[in-house]
């Protein structure tokens, strides 16, 4: 799977991530269109992918992906970090209702906004990111301004990244990457579509692999379980 490597420094302490149950408790962030959720609620319905998405949480009121939620029956609820005085209370807010749900794993799909992971919820959230990992990420770097940037920038191949969350944007451990070329007549609208095609494929594609078999760490390098 590409992305994914089979070996790290040995002498690094091995962390684990997985495997989840199957099908996978999950939760979904998400502070837009929801056109992620969407594809994982219609792989679900399908029966293409194991997991029972258990609530949605948006960062906004107004939020399209409110509306698919409510579509396929999923429980959802607003958390603003605005309604909070302190990160941790606004961390607090969005994953206690998690714990007393079951949730086994957390999917950041289109989140914007920087959320503290608790202890527990440690190597249990992944984010998918419309550009291959370190390349035009961070702060700032969210929808179009990625691909806006790619393209002044002139590289040749563009992609997403399916990664762990920790306490920086776009910065946790790398799960898998696929990458999709960048023509000469593209447009951030035609290359955003280019990527998205191949996020509907590797995010699934995680969570498959997480609640297979599991993944481990050797500091920042994800290898295989086994």
């Amino acid at each position: 799977m590409p992305g994914l490597h089979s070996s790290s420094n040995a002498s690094e302490p091995v962390r684990t991530a997985g495997p989840f149950s199957s099908p996978t408790p999950l939760a979904v962030l998400l502070s837009g269109s929801g056109r992620t959720l969407h594809n994982l609620l219609r792989m679900q319905s399908a029966g293409e992918l194991p997991i029972d998405i258990r609530q949605v949480v948006s960062s906004r009121q107004d939020a399209g992906g409110l509306k698919f939620a409510s579509d396929y029956g999923i429980d959802s609820r607003v958390v603003s970090p605005r309604q909070f005085p302190s990160p941790q209370q606004f961390s607090e807010a969005v994953f206690q209702p998690f714990r007393e749900l079951g949730v086994e794993c957390v999917v950041m799909a289109g989140w914007l906004k920087l959320l503290p992971i608790p202890r527990d919820f440690e190597n249990r959230v992944v984010n998918i990111h419309p550009a291959l990992i370190p390349a035009f990420c961070g702060h700032g770097y969210y929808g179009h301004h990625v691909h806006e940037a790619a393209l002044e920038m002139g590289v040749k191949l563009s992609g997403c990244t399916v990664h762990f969350v920790d306490n920086e944007y776009d910065h946790g451990p790398i799960i898998l990457q696929r990458p999709v070329p960048v023509l000469d007549n593209d447009t951030p609208d035609t290359l955003a579509a280019r990527v998205f095609a191949e996020e509907c494929q590797a995010l699934p594609d995680a969570l498959r692999l997480l609640a297979a078999n599991g993944l481990a760490l050797r500091g920042h390098v994800v290898v295989r379980a086994d």
